[in-house]
């Protein structure tokens, strides 16, 4: 059964389209990235599947409940960690995620729940004192209350350093193991592209790409890129290069050429320039990174618009 199900949805603001007819599947287990810039629509369409917003049109169904008919019941079964988060500066660790269990109304540990977290250690300092990755952990802390079948993280790791965003990316991996379907919302590529099976690309509300990390490679022109060091290199070696099947864009990078590949084995690249062009010295491949595939499928949805 799919933990999400979006369909048709489009969410106005006046004359502001902040969702734009968005159809979106996340399946139970995984780890799903939202993946989009500021303002891409992402917060929004949290907003909708946990009924703090209603939709102008188009159906949403979590866990099996329709978001906006069974709000409360989608709630109860989802733990959420906010983007604008707040803790209270004269509370305890222990008093914050005390408060989220009577509110729930379950009967749990909090001590358990500051140990998956890692701030047990702090469970009696006031959060007042914490930094912001133990803040941001502790609000994490609250959100497990009720052993939740859907997490929301709405931009986990901003503002982090990266020994923080570690943390609660492994968090989230533990979380995840245990069952737990992960929507991991995001502005930051390099968090969605070290923890997540699948992610979505968002922009201006619509919705540009699903997919794997390597299955958006795949079908992106930017799959892989070569740098070639050759015997010789010149404005004649780029033209004769470009010319070869399979083969993208061309440049001359410092000392070596650097070759975008398409559609073929990188290996058949390799052979016809050793080939036909000019001795090959050496290379090495790059896979292009999540940001690359982001600036790809944006820039081509900004040229569509003009």
């Amino acid at each position: 059964m799919a933990a999400i199900e979006i369909s048709g949805l489009t969410k106005r603001f006046g004359d502001v389209v902040a969702v734009d007819d968005l159809d979106l599947t996340v399946e139970e287990g995984e780890i799903f990235g939202f993946l989009g810039p500021n303002g891409a629509g992402k917060s929004t369409t949290i907003d909708v599947l946990l009924d703090f917003i209603r939709p102008t049109s188009g159906t949403v169904t979590v866990l099996g409940h329709d978001a906006q008919k069974e709000g409360e019941a989608v709630r109860g079964r989802t733990g959420v960690l906010p983007d604008a988060y707040h803790v209270y500066d004269r509370l305890t660790g222990r008093q914050h995620v005390e408060f989220a269990i009577e509110m729930k109304g379950v009967d749990e540990d909090p001590m358990a729940l500051l140990e998956r977290v890692r701030i047990a250690d702090a469970a009696d300092r006031k959060a007042g004192g914490y930094s912001k990755g133990m803040r941001q952990r502790l609000v994490l802390a609250m959100a497990l209350v009720g052993e939740p079948d859907l997490l929301v993280l709405d931009e986990p790791s901003t503002g982090l350093d990266p020994n923080g965003a570690r943390e609660i990316r492994e968090i989230i991996r533990e979380e995840n193991a245990r069952g737990t379907t992960v929507f991991f919302s995001s502005h930051v590529m390099e968090q969605v592209e070290a923890v997540c099976d699948r992610v979505a690309i968002i922009d201006r509300g619509a919705l540009l790409a699903v997919d794997t990390i390597d299955g958006l490679r795949d079908a992106s022109e930017t799959g892989e890129t070569l740098f070639v060091y050759l015997t010789e290199l010149d404005d004649a070696i780029v033209a004769e290069v470009s010319e070869l099947d399979g083969v993208g864009d061309v440049a001359i990078d410092e000392d070596r050429l650097r070759v975008s590949v398409d559609g073929v084995s990188k290996f058949a690249v390799l052979d016809a320039i050793d080939a036909e062009v000019a001795p090959v010295q050496d290379f090495s491949v790059v896979e292009s990174s999540l940001e690359d595939l982001f600036v790809r499928y944006t820039n081509e949805r900004q040229e569509v618009r003009r």
